[in-house]
């Protein structure tokens, strides 16, 4: 079993190079991630896009969608701002039934940038790492400690956290 690891951007890797300055999506940093964790499973990490999730298009969507369709692997963890997650696990979710169906999708971000002491990053990555590799078949959404069905999940940004939904 393989895991890839498609990166889109997000809050994940963004830089920021001091407080009056403007984000940037830098270079992933899953792949530097997964080896300080040691990850012994075999897994591919492929750039999709490197922008925040606000700036995502429904051609966007489809350009991960047509990916994951495209991919030979089983399971994949896609890392992904949080803002639009949800809008991506939906139009993920569309696509189960045609050229997506039978894998294991899981999506993830982090409220905090990796590159900073107090990051959700390493945590959520696992999280979503070990889910692809036990999760049946479908979307879904690891943050928070929680794993999500990816259609029905909600961002809560009163308390800065996903939660479930009807």
């Amino acid at each position: 079993m393989s895991v890839l690891i498609l990166t889109t951007g997000g809050t994940i890797d963004k830089l920021y190079f001091d407080a009056l300055s403007e984000y940037q999506i830098g270079d992933s940093v899953v792949d530097r991630l997964l080896k300080t964790a040691r990850v012994a499973l075999p897994f591919r990490v492929q750039e999709v896009l490197r922008k925040d999730s606000l700036e995502l298009t429904d051609d966007d969507r489809r350009t991960i969608a047509d990916t994951v369709a495209a991919a030979p692997e089983r399971r994949i963890v896609i890392t992904h701002g949080t803002d639009t997650m949800t809008d991506t696990a939906q139009a993920l979710a569309g696509r189960m039934q045609d050229d997506a169906a039978g894998k294991a999708i899981v999506l993830v971000g982090a409220l905090a940038p990796a590159r900073f002491a107090e990051s959700d990053a390493s945590f959520n990555l696992g999280m979503a790492f070990a889910t692809a590799q036990v999760a049946g078949p479908g979307v879904w959404i690891a943050m928070n400690g929680t794993i999500f069905d990816g259609t029905k999940v909600r961002k809560d940004r009163t308390v800065n956290s996903f939660v479930a939904s009807a």
